[in-house]
């Protein structure tokens, strides 16, 4: 029985078969109460797995999902929701997101970093819970706050704070910074500072995939993640892809990291109905909430995600309602959210609740896990050092990358770059 199927789902009849009589589904409040949460969600007198692909009615039924029973389903069947490397690898994962971020702060404030710099702590079970299932060859696709989607995804510490610091050595040689992470080797496409522009990225990843599994007949069944806040859900480019993924049974998740504040407006006086994951449905596809400060939660239901889409089953939207533990970037101070607002979500730490699990399942020791924050404290340190004497771009690396035509602005008729003149920087009226 799969995670979707043993929780509560929404089937309504075709348009046709429903009649004025027919009564409004219960409502079934969430197992974790949430300050500010809006996650009351919808009882279906159906049950079962999700729609067949095998009808085209079927497959337009909405699919709602509550998270509350997949935790009790998993239980039925162990005691235990991971095994004992899988917690490490979690563990690992979240505390490397956390020092490095921590880390970030720092830099930033002794000015070894510029511009905006937006920070991930707080979210860590969201990026962790759902990158760590994914093959190498499966995409992320990011928002502004990308470095920890980027380390989860294999992008090396080193890389990333050198992208950070503006160095040659980093993942986009210096030429990114804190809201463009691209690694083509590890299949990351892209952190994006626009909300909603890295949406239709990841869409046209993922009908790549479909196109060369089902039109080029090759062995592909690769996925994409697409990740995003609560903010862009009142966005055209959200609703143009969900209709586009829905209606060609794209290989992709939609990851909606719900922090509950886009800078500081509150998502409950943004939006006419905060619930996020009923948006799915809307489209025809499974529509998900979940706890998103628990990593098991959240990896119960990416995992199932993520399958359904490599078996070639569709989208699924899934909202992970989570907290950033600080301001909108480092230039935000910080003064619009309730402290006891954000005392409540200091309670539920992810890494937190993570090593209590841990512990308490016999799955690791204390000495285990303080090896784990000893090394990740060296690699960070050490991602510092690489990056701090690494050296900066070359002045003639700056069209490179922006113009393709041989003939055209950026490169003379000889083939070289024109910015390798050096009288390039003295003006541009000869060019």
């Amino acid at each position: 029985m799969s995670a979707f199927s043993a929780i509560k789902i929404l089937q309504p009849p075709p348009f046709a078969a429903r009649s004025a009589s027919d009564k409004s589904p219960d409502t079934l409040k969430s197992a974790v109460p949430f300050l500010g949460s809006t996650s009351r969600l919808l009882r279906s007198p159906h049950s079962g797995a999700l729609a067949s692909s095998s009808s085209s009615s079927s497959s337009r039924r909405c699919s709602v999902v509550a998270v509350a029973e997949v935790v009790k389903q998993k239980k039925a069947k162990s005691n235990l929701l991971v095994t004992k490397e899988e917690g490490l690898v979690l563990y690992e994962d979240m505390i490397l997101g956390r020092s490095f971020e921590d880390m970030c702060a720092q830099m930033y404030y002794r000015g070894k970093m510029f511009g905006f710099v937006h920070l991930y702590n707080g979210q860590e079970a969201v990026s962790t819970g759902f990158i760590k299932l994914l093959k190498k060859e499966d995409s992320v696709i990011s928002t502004y706050r990308d470095h920890v989607h980027a380390l989860s995804k294999g992008v090396s510490a080193r890389a990333v704070m050198s992208e950070l610091f503006g160095k040659a050595t980093g993942c986009c040689r210096g030429q990114g910074g804190s809201m463009h992470m691209f690694d083509k080797e590890h299949n990351l496409l892209g952190g994006f500072a626009f909300i909603g522009e890295g949406i239709p990225v990841a869409t046209g990843a993922a009908f790549t995939s479909k196109y060369r599994r089902e039109v080029l007949k090759e062995a592909c069944d690769d996925v994409s993640l697409a990740f995003f806040g609560d903010g862009t859900c009142n966005n055209g480019q959200f609703y143009e892809c969900l209709n586009m993924a829905a209606l060609w049974k794209l290989p992709i998740v939609f990851v909606v990291e719900n922090n509950l504040w886009a800078i500081g407006m509150s998502h409950l006086r943004a939006t006419s109905d905060p619930q996020i994951w009923k948006k799915g449905p809307a489209f025809g596809m499974p529509g998900v909430h979940v706890d998103g400060m628990d990593v098991l939660k959240v990896r119960e239901v990416a995992k199932e995600a993520i399958e359904r889409a490599r078996r070639g089953e569709g989208p699924t939207l899934v909202e992970c309602e989570t907290y950033r533990f600080r301001g909108h970037s480092l230039a935000d101070p910080d003064e619009l959210r309730d402290p006891a607002e954000k005392a409540h979500y200091a309670t539920r730490d992810p890494i937190v609740a993570l090593k209590k699990y841990l512990t308490e399942n016999n799955l690791a020791t204390e000495p285990e896990l303080k090896a784990i924050e000893k090394k990740i404290d060296e690699i960070v340190e050490d991602a510092v050092e690489f990056a701090d004497a690494s050296p900066h771009p070359p002045r003639s690396q700056l069209l490179e990358n922006v113009f393709a035509d041989p003939k055209g602005f950026g490169i003379g008729p000889d083939g070289r770059y024109r910015c390798e003149d050096p009288g390039f920087t003295e003006g541009t009226a000869q060019v």
